[in-house]
């Protein structure tokens, strides 16, 4: 609240020490007093259905456009899968009230799984939710119709696995155009020290289904409209009768508040839960624990949580490693007419071998010699070291980075096409097969750079094998500097499942596709 102007009420001795304060501190009271009753007043009941009134419509045009991605995604692998049983000659005979049927059991199953409410699951999550409705989907197609034809289960099951890919990109193809529009997202409040930075992040990150609309830091000092200039003192914004109107407009219209940490952070929680919102959540900073697979366990009058370090179990480490062959041996027959052509290419570009071996730090800090094709000049370290001694502007870009956005090694059309595409990690499938390296997982860094982080970070780093890609290229690949790097790894290492390498799969190929972040 804007300070007031103090006068001596008499309720205290005019010489008493500290009577200003307290006389300030009263009326402090008051003006909040006044404040909370109007808010009562206007966010009582009647919030939740005003809240209610106007998230409905949203709600429905989320769900609706959502169902009609997945629907055309589920008829797309069921085409795909008929497709590729009439060529294997095997066309198992499906009527059209077969399809219609086995698209309604997807749609069914995923409704179930609550794919088509943003708000209660991050996209990770999401993914896992897609591949068991799957799984169940197929399953009862088995059951059903199973028994009558086995080509009947094989094409279901085919079916079942195309619908998570196409799925998963309906999802993000359908997910952007609502974002464009203002309708993807829950209207959310968010309260507390850090309020604005914690805002600007959702707003990055509009898959996580919280749109933030307001900043609260004290009840008292009204909502800030989020990405708009923060409110002025109470008496220009015609006091505080005004500043209750504001923020009752905002808060009944908000469906999730979160409160984030600070010293207050149990009297905010409770402020909080005074309005029914859909759903608080109490933020809290945790870069040393997994998560997103966060369980919380009750222990009596506190509450628990429970950690689970999933890549270090043998048998993740099993399912990783099957995982790794089931995608690098069909890439390989896949990608090796591409990968000739390409280093064709390289040759004559520039004469000398089109490909070359780096020495990399590997899992447990040794050294692996990792397959590349040659994208730079075979001097290429001179010439860095040339470049780097007579521009400061790039050394100091290669200090933050460990790369350039002009680098002078880089061979000139070729090689910046596939460092761009990274078409020339394409021959690491050969690491991945030899087991020295993963198809996800922190990218295989030289020593120097490796020597950038702390001691902490690179002992992590070590105790996982390096990937092909990881949460890095598909985030801010080569724009991430070393912070963002040790983020996106720290984040991935912790948080391991077989569903964030699938999905990490999934979003590479966007990422490769649109060279977004390439340097």
């Amino acid at each position: 609240m804007p300070d007031v102007d103090v006068v001596n009420t008499g309720l205290l001795p005019a010489g008493a020490p500290g009577w200003k304060d307290r006389v300030q501190e009263r009326v402090q009271e008051r003006l909040q007093e006044r404040l909370q009753d109007r808010l009562q007043e206007r966010v009582g009941p009647a919030r939740s259905r005003r809240s209610e009134a106007t998230a409905w419509p949203r709600r429905l045009i989320v769900a609706g456009a959502l169902l009609g991605g997945d629907a055309a995604a589920v008829l797309a692998a069921c085409g795909a899968s008929l497709l590729v049983m009439a060529a294997a000659g095997a066309l198992p005979g499906l009527g059209p009230a077969t399809l219609l049927g086995w698209c309604a059991l997807q749609i069914g199953t995923l409704t179930l799984c609550g794919l088509y409410e943003p708000i209660e699951a991050e996209p990770i999550e999401r993914l896992r939710r897609r591949g068991l409705a799957a799984a169940f989907a197929f399953g009862a197609a088995v059951l059903v119709g199973g028994g009558s034809s086995p080509w009947l289960s094989t094409a279901a099951g085919l079916a079942a696995l195309l619908s998570i890919p196409l799925g998963h990109y309906a999802e993000g193809f359908v997910r952007a155009r609502l974002v464009r529009r203002g309708v993807w997202g829950a209207a959310t409040i968010v309260y507390g020290e850090g309020a604005a930075d914690l805002a600007r992040s959702l707003a990055a990150r509009p898959e996580l289904g919280l749109r933030p609309i307001g900043i609260v830091r004290e009840p008292a000092d009204g909502v800030e409209p989020f990405r708009t200039a923060p409110l002025g003192p109470a008496q220009d914004q015609g006091g505080a009768e005004h500043m209750a109107e504001r923020m009752a407009d905002l808060l009944a219209t908000a469906e999730v508040a979160i409160c984030t940490p600070g010293e207050r952070e149990p009297a905010r929680f409770a402020w909080l839960t005074r309005h029914p919102f859909r759903q608080v959540i109490v933020a809290h900073q945790a870069p040393e624990v997994e998560t997103v697979r966060l369980q919380t366990r009750c222990l009596g009058p506190v509450v628990g949580l429970v950690v689970r370090r999933a890549i270090f179990l043998p048998h993740n480490l099993r399912l990783k490693r099957a995982l790794d062959l089931a995608v690098t041996l069909p890439a390989l027959i896949l990608f090796a007419p591409l990968i000739g052509m390409l280093a064709l290419a390289v040759k004559l570009a520039d004469p000398g071998p089109a490909f070359y071996v780096q020495p990399r730090v590997g899992r447990d800090g040794r050294t692996i010699r990792v397959y590349k094709l040659r994208s730079m000049f075979r001097d290429a370290e001179a010439r860095l070291a040339d470049h780097l001694a007579a521009d400061e502007g790039a050394r100091r870009e290669w200090e933050r980075f460990c790369k350039l956005r002009n680098d002078p090694r880089v061979l000139p059309g070729i090689g910046g096409f596939i460092r761009r595409t990274s078409l020339d990690e394409l021959p690491q499938l050969l690491n991945v097969l030899r087991g020295d390296m993963s198809v996800v997982g922190p990218r295989p860094f030289p020593a120097y750079h490796t020597e950038r982080f702390g001691p902490t970070f690179q002992a992590l780093r070590a105790s996982v094998p390096p990937g092909l890609t990881g949460l890095w290229q598909i985030s801010a690949r080569s724009d991430g500097d070393l912070a963002v790097q040790e983020q996106q790894d720290s984040f991935y290492i912790r948080n391991w499942s077989i569903w964030i390498d699938l999905y990490i799969l999934l979003e590479t190929v966007p990422a490769v596709l649109t060279a977004k972040g390439a340097r």
